[in-house]
């Protein structure tokens, strides 16, 4: 029997609908060199026959807000249904990839869905809006709702985290990315945190030419990121211990969402949750504490967000 997952897409920037229906569909070549995300054509071509697609599972319906997006979109993944109105969806698909990054509407599009019992995933960031976050932690925790950036699972990180603890007791974290903190902090943020065992204390805003947030733990460790705007692109961690210490640059974007989709693929197929649903709402409280730093020009303590959403051991 063949699982049937319907993609949600798209928007400006924003080229994940192509990017993860090759992944799980595979792709027809010259449909995606013609849908003009060379950066996404460009990786995907140097990859193997043998590292796309899961065995009985494919994008079988597609919507997106532009006909002409939704029909190349087809071509390219080898769907066979563009619906008029994504609701539409329901009843023929067993699973839902809201595959936009535009945060505002992810509450809206999503909960017909999750009331009508389909599992969802969606892109990062979930949302900026603690009442919407508390909304989404049941789904989160029944396994019914999946989301988080694809750079928690970046390979450059396997041995970083298989061997933390050579690090010592660790100092700082110096972290780096494109673009804004809404759409773009949260890869980084996911990132580290699925390296180090700690949760997230404050958060301080500070301006400049590059915005710098500054996270601090109980155990001391500071743990920086910077916000570069328009510049080179870059996800960089650099992590120093007493005894260690590493420059890491995210690059391969194909693995990273590969292993983050594996992991939608067997919660849908098994219910099998391969990833903490609860790291979920500590990324998204820590994003959520920054833009009110941001705002209120003032640290903001992590654990009035953690009490609101239940999160044990605060």
């Amino acid at each position: 029997m063949v699982i049937k997952i319907g993609l949600i897409g798209i928007t400006e920037g924003n080229g994940h609908p192509y990017s993860w229906g090759s992944i799980i569909n595979g792709y027809d070549d010259e449909a995606l060199k013609n849908s003009e995300w060379d950066v996404i054509y460009n990786y995907v071509k140097k990859r193997d026959i043998s590292e796309f697609g899961f065995p009985n599972v494919k994008i079988t319906h597609i919507w997106t807000q532009n006909r002409n997006v939704s029909v190349n979109l087809m071509k390219s993944i080898g769907a066979e249904t563009i619906v008029e109105n994504y609701t539409e969806m329901i009843g023929n698909v067993d699973a839902v990839i809201i595959a936009r990054d535009d945060y505002e509407n992810h509450f809206a599009m999503s909960q017909v869905f999750l009331e009508a019992g389909i599992k969802v995933f969606i892109d990062k960031p979930l949302t900026l809006e603690i009442s919407e976050l508390i909304y989404f932690k049941d789904f989160l925790y029944k396994g019914q709702l999946m989301s988080v950036a694809g750079l928690r699972f970046a390979r450059e990180l396997d041995n970083i985290k298989a061997n933390i603890d050579a690090f010592g007791k660790l100092k700082i974290i110096q972290s780096s990315v494109i673009m804004d903190w809404e759409k773009y902090g949260i890869h980084i943020i996911d990132g580290v945190l699925g390296i180090i065992k700690e949760r997230p204390k404050s958060i301080q805003f500070i301006s400049g030419d590059a915005d710098l947030y500054i996270i601090r733990f109980e155990s001391g460790l500071i743990w920086t990121i910077n916000i570069l705007g328009s510049a080179t692109k870059t996800f960089n961690i650099e992590i120093w211990g007493e005894s260690n210490r590493a420059d890491i640059e995210i690059e391969d974007n194909f693995s990273m969402f590969r292993r983050m989709l594996f992991r939608f693929v067997k919660l849908v197929d098994t219910n099998e949750i391969l990833y903490n649903p609860q790291s979920t709402l500590i990324s998204m409280a820590l994003l959520i504490a920054g833009k009110q730093s941001r705002k209120e020009n003032k640290i903001v303590l992590l654990d009035s967000y953690y009490h609101k959403l239940g999160i044990e051991g605060v």
